[in-house]
């Protein structure tokens, strides 16, 4: 069985609830249960509802409104049989926290003169492009890139490409921004990239692992906080995140 055939969590989740759209007398325009009733109806987290829900809004089952919440939209409603291949946002971020932070760990003893350098470049280009009120994500995935290519291993280059190819790819992902309007946590990411930077500057395996460790953690939990459209007030924080490896 083959990535593609086989159903990701989310996946399963939309399905259930595709299912209760379709037989629980729901009409166009009916509220739909919240992200948090369904999270703690179904015993899972919030990140994996939200991407059940990012998939029922592209596959045309539910509309979001911001800071109203999710209702059924008009058509008819077909079981999801087979749904588009894609990865949740956040089971990328996952991946990439794992990845990348242990990534950061070992350039920090294979980093050169000239990979600071660029590297000090690089934030400076995305600190002109959040100056500039850009959207453009080129400068950031390029800082993540060139970590990886400090450790001379042309492999873990190619598995950090290919997670942002997958990003850069994902209808899903583009949904999820969809729903974002205020751009201001990008400064708090630069902070962290910073971080992360003066940590490699030192050589500082550990300090350099848990500083990507946690900009990945701090960027899913600003886009659950920011993306959630029935509750504007929700705080991301509450939820308890994963451990930090030893």
């Amino acid at each position: 069985m083959t990535s593609d055939t086989h159903k990701r969590r989310y996946q399963e989740i939309a399905q259930i609830l595709a299912r209760r759209i379709a037989h629980d007398g729901y009409k166009p325009g009916d509220k739909f249960p919240t992200e948090r009733q369904i999270s703690e109806e179904l015993g899972i987290s919030r990140s994996l509802v939200r991407e059940a829900f990012i998939m029922l809004e592209i596959e045309g089952y539910l509309d979001v409104r911001k800071g109203s919440g999710s209702y059924v939209a008009a058509g008819e409603k077909l079981f999801l049989s087979n749904p588009k291949p894609d990865f949740g946002p956040f089971e990328l971020l996952q991946a990439r926290q794992l990845l990348e932070s242990s990534i950061a760990g070992f350039a920090a003893s294979t980093i050169t003169k000239s990979d600071i350098v660029q590297l000090r470049d690089t934030l400076e280009l995305e600190r002109k492009a959040i100056a500039n009120g850009e959207e453009d994500y080129l400068a950031d995935r390029q800082f993540h890139l060139q970590i990886a290519e400090a450790t001379q291993n042309s492999v873990l280059v190619a598995q950090v490409e290919e997670l942002w190819s997958k990003r850069e790819n994902s209808p899903m992902w583009a949904r999820l921004h969809d729903r974002i309007f205020d751009l201001s946590y990008r400064a708090k990411w630069l902070d962290d990239h910073a971080e992360i930077l003066e940590a490699l500057r030192h050589r500082n395996s550990e300090a350099a692992r848990k500083a990507m460790w946690q900009h990945l953690e701090n960027v899913r939990l600003t886009l659950l906080e920011l993306s959630d459209v029935g509750d504007p007030e929700f705080d991301g924080y509450l939820y308890k995140p994963a451990a930090v490896s030893n």
